[in-house]
């Protein structure tokens, strides 16, 4: 089943987050400077993305930055 993916962004938090699929119970554990991944409780899928000091982080560096992440995306039917 496909799920969708969410974005939402705080601005006054400065935190990006990504979600995939509906919303649900998760711990954040965080995987490299101010990048968490939201992993279920129960099943210990990845449920969503949070990136914090967003604008912050890619305004002052003006570089790309890498994850150590590695996904398989296909498009939805409409």
């Amino acid at each position: 089943m496909a799920k969708r993916i969410r974005f939402s962004y705080d601005k006054e938090g400065d935190v990006l987050d990504i979600s995939l699929g509906e919303p649900r119970k998760a711990i954040a554990r965080e995987i490299n400077d101010d990048f968490f991944i939201r992993v279920d409780v129960k099943s210990k899928e990845i449920v969503g993305f949070s990136v914090l000091n967003f604008e912050k982080g890619f305004h002052k560096s003006g570089e790309s930055k890498t994850i150590p992440l590695s996904a398989k995306f296909a498009l939805a039917g409409r």
